[in-house]
């Protein structure tokens, strides 16, 4: 974990357990630039799940959908990439990344990463950090990757995560846990480790904790659904 190769092979200074939530291997871009404007035509798959405030997914157990409005395109992309790859294992979201051409990926990534922009940010909704949460943020130098705030990432392929749901999140980690299942789980040896560093309720703790900061990260609903 801590030898010069494998931080070479990831190209961070630092590798945390949130860090790998990207699923961000290196993304090696062949299409040409994103176009927001070309994905109107392409979101109408995304706008049914991610384009309605609250919106609740029941697989692999009830949690909210992830907000991705504001959120990093070349994080966007690489995430869509590990469920065309299966490096992220979810049905759902495997059959729509495996309908993506590269050049859709790069357009509904820099949709939604405009998409949230020159919007209010998000209030926070939780107060200061416990004593017991600042010793699991620094025990996982969260702050190393994700910035400050956990919302200014040191890599465009690092998430945001302040005030993502909380229950996304914990599931997000969890998966990480999750070996030899053919429907779910998350396939990244480092992450894994890293993650196993953790009990579940710490990683509740942990999730809760991020979802109620403040941060760029906002459901910006489409107009079939205002």
């Amino acid at each position: 974990m801590k030898t010069r190769s494998r931080l070479a092979f990831w190209g961070v200074a630092t590798l945390t357990p949130l860090a790998m939530l990207t699923g961000a291997s290196a993304w090696a871009q062949t299409a040409k630039p994103g176009d927001p404007a070309a994905a109107q035509k392409k979101v109408a798959m995304c706008i049914g799940c991610h384009g309605i405030p609250g919106y609740q997914a029941s697989f692999p157990e009830v949690h909210k959908v992830p907000m991705i409005s504001g959120q990093n395109a070349k994080y966007i992309a690489a995430a869509l990439l590990a469920y065309q790859k299966g490096d992220r294992k979810h049905p759902t979201m495997k059959g729509i990344a495996a309908s993506l051409s590269e050049q859709d990926i790069a357009d509904l990534a820099a949709y939604y990463e405009a998409s949230g922009k020159n919007l209010p940010a998000t209030p926070a909704k939780g107060g200061a950090a416990t004593p017991e949460v600042t010793a699991l943020l620094n025990k996982g130098a969260c702050a190393s990757c994700h910035g400050d705030g956990l919302n200014q990432p040191r890599d465009a392929s690092y998430p945001k995560l302040a005030g993502q749901h909380a229950d996304y999140l914990y599931v997000a980690l969890k998966s990480y846990q999750t070996d030899k299942n053919a429907k779910i789980g998350r396939s990244n040896a480092i992450m894994a480790g890293q993650v196993k560093q953790f009990t579940l309720a710490e990683l509740k703790l942990l999730a809760n904790h991020i979802g109620g900061l403040g941060g760029d990260l906002k459901t910006v609903p489409q107009a079939k659904f205002k």
